[in-house]
């Protein structure tokens, strides 16, 4: 089984900005299969089964807020036995332009709380990440990433949604390298051709 965790923070200030973008990813992955993300107050998070998924997906949003979510991640990994390496987390990324996708097995947190939280909480940093880009604009990071997207950015951040959910599905099915191969190969308007 697979883990995919997609973070944002949790209530209604907080829908469709950009740090939310992770839950948009598994809410996209939910919507495909059907399945809806119920509260787990054990976890700190909304989750659901997906069989159709490869060897079967647990798809997870915590609950907690960005900085905390590692604690989630932790304990939905320790109950199901996963390894770091089983657990792909989806997150927003200011440095990367929007709607680009990058995967990659491991690395460090890159400034971003929620990878900080897991890195601290897994002790490890060796675990697939898929970075969603949302731009970044002049001015403060922080008003940036907690803004919503414009309407002219809607229909690039739904696209690259769809990508990053399919991207995902292709680590659950195969293995991160595969996806990498796929999704981090071209540029994001050529990757619905791909």
């Amino acid at each position: 089984m697979k883990l995919i965790v997609g973070l944002g923070n949790p209530g209604r200030e907080y829908e469709h900005t950009r740090h939310n973008v992770g839950f948009q990813v598994a809410e996209e992955l939910a919507h495909r299969y059907r399945v809806t993300l119920k509260a787990h107050a054990k976890w700190k998070a909304r989750a659901a089964k997906v069989a159709e998924i490869g060897d079967g997906v647990l798809l997870a949003e915590p609950t907690t807020f960005m900085n905390l979510s590692g604690w989630a991640v932790r304990e939905i990994a320790a109950f199901h036995k996963l390894a770091p390496s089983d657990v792909l987390v989806v997150v927003d990324d200011a440095d990367l332009p929007l709607g680009r996708l990058r995967m990659r097995t491991g690395g460090s947190a890159g400034g971003h709380n929620g990878l900080k939280s897991i890195i601290q909480e897994l002790g490890t940093v060796e675990f697939p990440r898929l970075r969603v880009g949302v731009g970044r604009q002049p001015g403060e990071l922080k008003n940036h990433v907690l803004g919503r997207f414009s309407e002219d950015e809607k229909a690039q951040i739904d696209a690259a949604v769809k990508r990053a959910a399919d991207a995902a599905e292709l680590f659950a099915r195969e293995n991160i390298l595969a996806a990498m191969n796929r999704y981090n190969a071209a540029p994001a308007a050529d990757e619905d051709q791909a």
